[in-house]
């Protein structure tokens, strides 16, 4: 190949197309290079890398970030929460107490800057998971038909299966079921529930309803005494 047909095919080829790119390009960094500094604040939730399979974060609240970005307005206005990440890795992560330097746990996207991190520091702690099986309380309420009284709440299953930070699960006496309404009832009825722990950390993982079989019964008429 000469280099006049060298030319002609690579550089010569779709030239108005490939002027108009270049000059479009170059617009548009005059136009960010040139744009005014600007700075907003983004409510970032931080993603934990590396998780160990058998450790849990012990901590009930895990507050949000909230990262101030500067950089070139044009930039700016486009930006979005997921654009930015604040991430953690805890490979390695041993059960305790630990505090994170989060400034220097933020990815930003090109020709933008980290200004502030509010909190600077997250302070967590961390527990060994664990699974226990902890009886079911029927939560009952209402009231009886007059004349009658409840004889038997009876759960089915009568225990499930929690999992959570060990601490926790290990201060858990029992699970408890979403109400279950007696009014009305006057022999034996049975209903679906789920069956949950108040804790936000503990969660029930087998099964998560029970069936809930509330018996009915007569109550004994009042003994009458005569006079002698």
């Amino acid at each position: 190949m000469s280099a006049r047909d060298f030319v002609r095919r690579t550089i010569l080829h779709n030239l108005t197309l490939k002027l108009t790119a270049l000059v479009l390009a170059v617009g548009l960094w005059i136009a960010v290079s040139s744009s005014p500094p600007a700075e907003v604040a983004l409510n970032v939730a931080v993603i934990f890398r590396n998780m160990p399979a058998d450790l849990e974060i012990s901590s009930e609240n895990i507050p949000t970030v909230q990262i101030r970005v500067r950089g070139p307005e044009a930039i700016v206005r486009r930006l979005q929460p997921s654009d930015v990440h604040a991430e953690i890795d805890i490979s390695g992560i041993k059960p305790g107490e630990r505090t994170f330097d989060l400034t220097h746990q933020i990815s930003v996207p090109e020709k933008l800057e980290v200004a502030q991190v509010v909190p600077s520091e997250m302070h967590l702690a961390f527990d060994v998971r664990a699974t226990r099986v902890v009886p079911v309380e029927p939560r009952v309420t209402g009231k009886p038909a007059e004349g009658y009284r409840i004889a038997a709440v009876d759960p089915l299953p009568a225990t499930v299966e929690i999992t959570g930070p060990r601490k926790v699960v290990d201060s858990i006496a029992s699970a408890v079921t979403d109400p279950v309404d007696v009014t009305g009832v006057l022999a034996q009825t049975t209903v679906t529930r789920h069956a949950y722990v108040s804790d936000p950390l503990v969660q029930v993982t087998n099964p998560r309803t029970v069936q809930v079989r509330v018996t009915m019964e007569k109550e004994a008429a009042p003994s009458k005494t005569h006079p002698e």
